[in-house]
């Protein structure tokens, strides 16, 4: 099992250790006896975060560059680009139903296991085409189908346990905690990208049997990473739904505010102990479509999602086919990034938990709303190639950074307990769909448009972003 590393783990392995053993009523009944230990907290914790290291593996080589790469050595157009990056945000779509089922079960562990289990495998079948297409027995426009419905299926089955998973991970992670601990989750997969992207980029391009049996190579190492990070879940505290729902339902007004007063240290997740702001009992009395401050975050949310993705799976795109970049510096340049991105998380981490996050959101936010606008000057020359483009990557990286762990830290405080994976499930559709929308918006304009489309969507994707930023304005963030 994969640790956290020496010289970074030890703040927070200072911090957990002054919380007390959780109610054993929070967990499997398999084990009602046993209280959880303070190690048992920290070997969650570092469990977690040896499953982002090893899914960073498989993420990279099943997105990203590398798979934009091979749709392109395959002739695939730029609707199938959009189409690439659609499925998996309409596969959110999927999420309330998975959050449905996942509450009726009695262990997060093994749904995550029967979803994401089943997922990462199934990319097998891929390997098994590019096999097949060096043969013969398969022509490209076949490949190319064959990857969006692979596509398709592993992301619907992810959905089917992503904010069931992501309950899993709030209830273990203390809330003081959430801005540094997935700041260093994070930055462990960030050091991840940075490490393994180039060398996935050389080992494809230069790969004797050509980029397609390269990535193909590639590809099964993904996949033999992602099956053993799923193992990694099966070391964190698993949570029983049932018991998690019931005991929150039991938590009268007196016993909130008593808790308000008592040692901000009480469990493993002051989710769980520490009271929400004044606003959160009506939260947890009330239905969701009665939540204000959760329907103003996921108007923000939808927002910024669908201004995102408008030009978001493009710019690899531009790179690749337009400036015909080779795939070798699109993967440097991806790596820049991930190094920005890995220092700029744990302090972006530590800000969050003193000032909030969507003061961060909102300042960052801007920064990558003009951000589109400083592609318009990029050429194919060599002070682009070695100058702009490397800080451009590396600006991108610091921002992106902020903008993915603020958004995620934000809507961990702001969803109740009492079914939670319910309220993940729902924002992530929401994100889903609007984002989906973006990139098939995006992917016609880029196709009908005459020349220049490709710029004249980075600049429509400016002014998206900038006008999504206007309902975080009016969001209430705990405790910020």
């Amino acid at each position: 099992m994969n640790s956290v590393p020496a010289e970074t783990a030890t703040p927070l392995t200072l911090e957990i250790s002054q919380i007390a053993s959780p109610p054993t009523a929070l967990y499997p009944t398999s084990q009602p006896s046993l209280p959880i230990s303070k190690d048992a907290i920290r070997t969650s914790l570092r469990a977690s975060t040896g499953d982002a290291v090893l899914s960073a593996v498989f993420s990279l080589t099943t997105g990203g560059i590398l798979l934009s790469n091979f749709l392109v050595e395959l002739d695939a157009s730029p609707v199938v680009f959009g189409m690439l990056s659609s499925i998996p945000m309409i596969a959110n779509l999927i999420q309330p139903l998975g959050a449905y089922f996942s509450e009726s079960t009695t262990s997060r562990f093994q749904y995550s296991l029967l979803t994401h289990g089943i997922s990462r495998p199934l990319w097998l079948i891929l390997v098994i085409g590019i096999l097949a297409t060096s043969w013969g027995g398969v022509n490209n426009h076949q490949l190319v189908i064959l990857t969006l419905l692979i596509v398709l299926f592993t992301h619907l089955l992810g959905g089917l346990g992503s904010a069931a998973w992501l309950s899993w991970v709030a209830m273990i992670v203390p809330r003081r905690l959430r801005g540094r601990y997935f700041g260093l989750r994070n930055s462990a997969a960030s050091l991840t990208n940075l490490v393994c992207l180039p060398l996935a980029g050389l080992a494809v391009s230069h790969w004797y049997g050509g980029t397609l049996q390269g990535y193909g190579v590639v590809l099964l190492v993904g996949i033999v990473f992602g099956i053993v990070g799923i193992g990694c879940q099966y070391f964190q505290v698993d949570v029983n739904p049932q018991l998690q729902n019931t005991y929150v339902a039991k938590l009268s007004q007196s016993e909130i505010q008593s808790n308000a007063t008592k040692n901000e240290s009480c469990e493993i997740s002051e989710s769980i102990c520490l009271p929400q702001p004044p606003t959160s009992q009506n939260q947890l009395n009330s239905g969701i479509w009665q939540n204000t401050n959760f329907l103003m975050f996921l108007l923000y949310f939808g927002l910024w999602m669908l201004a995102i993705n408008l030009s978001a799976p493009f710019f690899n795109l531009y790179m690749l086919d337009t400036l015909d970049i080779d795939v070798s510096w699109v993967t440097i340049y991806s790596s820049l990034q991930a190094g920005a991105n890995l220092l700029m998380l744990i302090l972006w981490g530590k800000l969050a938990d003193k000032i909030g996050n969507r003061p961060i959101l909102i300042f960052v936010g801007i920064l990558v709303a003009v951000t589109p606008l400083l592609w318009l000057g990029i050429g194919a020359n060599r002070l682009d190639l070695w100058v702009w483009l490397p800080l451009l990557h590396i600006f991108c990286g610091g921002t992106g950074a902020a903008i993915d762990l603020c958004n995620n830290n934000m809507q961990l405080g702001i969803v109740p307990i009492k079914n939670q994976s319910i309220y993940f499930a729902i924002a992530a559709a929401v994100a889903g769909a609007s984002g989906a929308l973006g990139t098939t918006i995006g992917g016609f304009i880029v196709q009908f448009a005459e020349s220049g489309g490709l710029l004249g969507l980075f600049a429509l994707s400016s002014l998206f972003r900038l006008a999504a930023l206007i309902p975080l304005m009016f969001v209430q963030e705990p405790g910020g």
